[in-house]
């Protein structure tokens, strides 16, 4: 299952996450309601992701080196918007 969601993630971060919530219950457990989920559906799709991911394969809670992680994936959301402008 993880590397299906890698492979569709590196097509594109919102197919990764609709597999994710349809074959899993991650984003409920990482996540308190479903607005957040969907609000990053939209927004910040990379930064979600890796959000959920860290929550789930690393403390159900991000800190430290998943901290870097969910940063690394919103200067990636950052950089998908700048390109658009170029």
């Amino acid at each position: 299952m993880g590397c299906l969601v890698v492979l569709l993630a590196l097509i594109s971060p919102r197919l990764a996450l609709v597999a994710v919530w349809l074959l899993t219950d991650i984003l409920s457990r990482a996540f308190d309601n479903a607005l957040l989920p969907l609000i990053g559906f939209f927004l910040l799709p990379w930064t979600t992701l890796a959000y959920a991911g860290m929550w789930e394969f690393g403390t159900h809670g991000v800190r430290g080196l998943e901290v870097f992680v969910v940063v690394l994936a919103f200067l990636a959301d950052l950089a998908a918007y700048g390109s658009r402008r170029g």
